[in-house]
């Protein structure tokens, strides 16, 4: 019996060191968890910190990002005038114009002028009843009807308001038939639009004395005894195609210069009744398809 109590008591005693020892492990392993738990929770308190430097710059970036969106809105929101790109409009003709050139003519004097665009009408590559339009440039800008005129020292005063006479304006041939002796009769014009005849009349009429006198060197007119009477000479009415004019003529009763009121808004200034013929065909069309 005694024998049987003294294994009895040494397995228990074995057992409570056992157990001693597990609880003792245990314990380290619970410490361990315990400590690791309150560093990772101090990590997270740091992270979530507003003393955090990531946290700082985090706070620095929105703050930045609101007040550039409040001075954008504020922007768009009290500007007076909004800030808008031009579009630079697109060169539209008056009437179709079969060929299209520009004569630059820039720093050019009166003379050079004229010659240059005498080159161009002699060089033309146009054909019986075509049209081509020459167009007077700067810098390859085309200059209107009163820089034009100023340029070549006319005396045609149409008024500075574009309204009533448009600065927008056609210079150009127009190719007629050949003749039995192989020149073609190239007819010169000069297209002016207007609001009404009315606001123009005034300022043709005042011009005529001089018209020839301005004009007679893009005409291809030579000054000489044959020709000095028509300087002097005065206009007179006239019906070109249907449309009223006021024509120079020579004393062989030819036509040396008139100006043709073509439509109510367009007023063309030739020598060739040619000229006139094709440009109103060219401008009745323009109107249908308006």
């Amino acid at each position: 019996m005694e024998k049987d109590k003294k294994i009895k008591s040494a397995i228990v005693e074995t057992y409570a060191e056992d157990m001693a020892k597990v609880i003792e492990n245990d314990t380290e392993g619970l410490v361990k968890k315990i400590i690791h738990g309150e560093e990772k929770h101090e990590a997270e308190k740091e992270n979530q910190s507003p003393e955090s430097k990531k946290n700082k710059l985090f706070m620095f970036v929105s703050f930045l990002l609101i007040f550039l969106a409040l001075a954008i809105l504020s922007f768009f929101l009290f500007r007076k005038t909004p800030n808008t790109v031009p579009v630079e409009s697109q060169f539209v003709p008056i009437v179709f114009n079969d060929q299209m050139v520009n004569v630059e003519v820039l720093d050019f004097s009166k003379d050079q002028i004229i010659q240059a665009v005498l080159d161009q009408i002699n060089a033309t590559r146009t054909t019986s009843g075509e049209l081509e339009g020459i167009y007077p440039t700067e810098n390859k800008q085309i200059i209107g009807l009163r820089k034009f005129f100023a340029l070549i020292k006319s005396n045609f005063v149409p008024g500075d308001n574009p309204t009533f006479v448009n600065d927008n304006f056609l210079m150009g041939i127009v190719n007629g038939e050949m003749n039995s002796v192989g020149v073609t009769d190239k007819g010169f014009f000069i297209l002016l639009k207007v609001r009404s005849a009315a606001d123009i009349f005034d300022a043709l009429r005042a011009w005529e004395p001089k018209m020839l006198s301005d004009l007679h060197g893009l005409l291809g007119i030579n000054l000489g005894s044959n020709t000095n009477y028509l300087f002097s000479k005065d206009f007179e009415d006239g019906i070109v195609e249907n449309k009223n004019a006021r024509i120079l003529y020579d004393k062989d009763s030819k036509i040396v210069l008139m100006y043709v009121f073509a439509d109510d808004n367009s007023v063309i200034i030739t020598d060739s009744q040619n000229a006139v013929h094709e440009i109103i065909l060219r401008l009745a069309s323009a109107s249908k398809k308006q």
